[in-house]
């Protein structure tokens, strides 16, 4: 079996143009070639990161760090409004309750 000829790839150059559309083309490559540099870039500052060269998940700590204000504060206000929630459903089923029983 014969390599890629430039006939055939003047076919596969054909068909995406009929699939996707001669306007589409530029824009596409564009966005793989952006997307290409990012991959690139995020994997050159990972291998930068470690200080080994070597790419892989970073090693885990002994201790959790702790909570920043800032998570201790969201998760005060999610138990405000958890709580809140909750004493508006009970309003609201005692209302249905009170209005269904005196028809």
């Amino acid at each position: 079996m014969e390599a890629l000829t430039p006939w055939h790839l003047i076919l596969i150059i054909v068909a995406f143009m009929l699939l996707f559309g001669y306007k589409r083309l530029p824009e596409a490559s564009r966005s793989l070639g952006r997307s290409l540099r990012i991959f690139k870039s995020e994997m050159r500052d990972m291998t930068a990161a470690d200080g080994t060269g070597q790419t892989g998940p970073a090693p885990e700590t002994s201790q959790p760090s702790p909570p920043t204000p800032a998570v201790v504060e969201l998760e005060a206000q999610a138990r405000e409004a958890d709580a809140l929630a909750a004493e508006l459903r009970a309003r609201a089923q005692g209302h249905t309750a009170g209005n269904g029983a005196g028809s």
